[in-house]
């Protein structure tokens, strides 16, 4: 795309594609009820686990989240109601948002589309994004860990929803020699981050969590979580400078330098000696099983 304007024909034309797409999914039921509930002043705890517990295997999902090492709580949790006290309504719901997504969208393996790297890939940022905020003291590093898990979302809309472009794309990016990012704009004139931010929309995302799956490629553009989204970015750039969960969808991302001073990393040297000393995580899948 050459301009502004160009753009955002494309994001209007893609946009009224997906509106017009009949299977493209509302949000969930369950959603939509614990939205409900949690609007409610007096809803108790008992109330929504009440709520939750009527799906099962929604709340064994939501157990291995919360007790996975990469969401970090120090007690175990055993129950939907410990759940509930431990983290809290507004964390509870956005895992339950975040678990929707990942069953909404779950993509199918294919010859054109590697379902573990892309799923080793969204943990590993998540860890990674988890590990930044701990390390620079963000106060909310369990956000920071569903925004990294969910930042890619938007592939997975366009490999299910918008398959012909997403071959396109493949082809391109092959017969081109450029990277698929770039493919991206060439078959659609937009990404895969302005489909996720149509998502993000229509499912009413809290922005604490949008606005860096929108902006995680340009943390400079988010408004309302700049630290957040610079998070996430981090984390992104992170798993391509060391090969460590890396995906063949983010090769050619480049580091948005405005990071360094929100994040307040000092200096270019300060950050890259920060990521070349960053100790790694170790993404155990086998923990996500029955998510992914």
């Amino acid at each position: 795309m050459n301009s502004t304007s160009d753009k955002a024909a494309s994001i209007k034309e893609y946009k009224n594609l997906l509106l017009s797409v009949r299977n493209l999914p509302p949000m969930p039921l369950i959603m939509i009820e614990v939205s409900k509930k949690l609007d409610n002043p007096r809803t108790s705890a008992s109330q929504l686990s009440e709520l939750i517990m009527k799906d099962q295997g929604l709340v064994s999902k939501i157990l291995a989240v919360a007790n996975s090492p990469f969401y970090g709580l120090l007690k175990r949790v055993s129950t939907i109601e410990m759940a509930i006290v431990i983290l809290g309504f507004e964390q509870l719901k956005n895992i339950i948002l975040a678990l929707s997504v990942i069953d909404v969208f779950k993509p199918v393996a294919d010859t054109n589309w590697d379902k573990k790297a892309f799923w080793k890939h969204s943990l590993t940022v998540a860890s990674f994004s988890k590990r930044i905020a701990n390390d620079l003291s963000y106060p909310k590093p369990s956000e920071a860990f569903l925004a990294g898990l969910l930042h890619d979302f938007g592939l997975t809309v366009l490999h299910k929803y918008f398959y012909k472009q997403f071959l396109q794309i493949l082809k391109t990016a092959s017969t081109k020699n450029i990277f698929l990012k770039d493919a991206e704009y060439q078959v659609m004139g937009i990404n895969h981050c302005d489909i996720a931010a149509f998502l993000v929309e229509k499912w009413d995302f809290p922005n604490i969590l949008g606005e860096p799956i929108i902006y995680h490629h340009h943390p400079s553009l988010s408004k309302e979580y700049p630290v957040i989204s610079s998070i996430v970015h981090l984390a992104d750039f992170i798993t391509q400078e060391l090969k460590a969960g890396d995906f063949i969808w983010d090769s050619g991302i480049k580091l948005d330098e405005s990071i360094i001073e929100r994040l307040k990393l000092g200096d270019k040297i300060y950050l890259y000696n920060y990521i070349n000393n960053f100790n790694k995580v170790t993404v155990n899948e086998e923990l996500f099983q029955g998510i992914f």
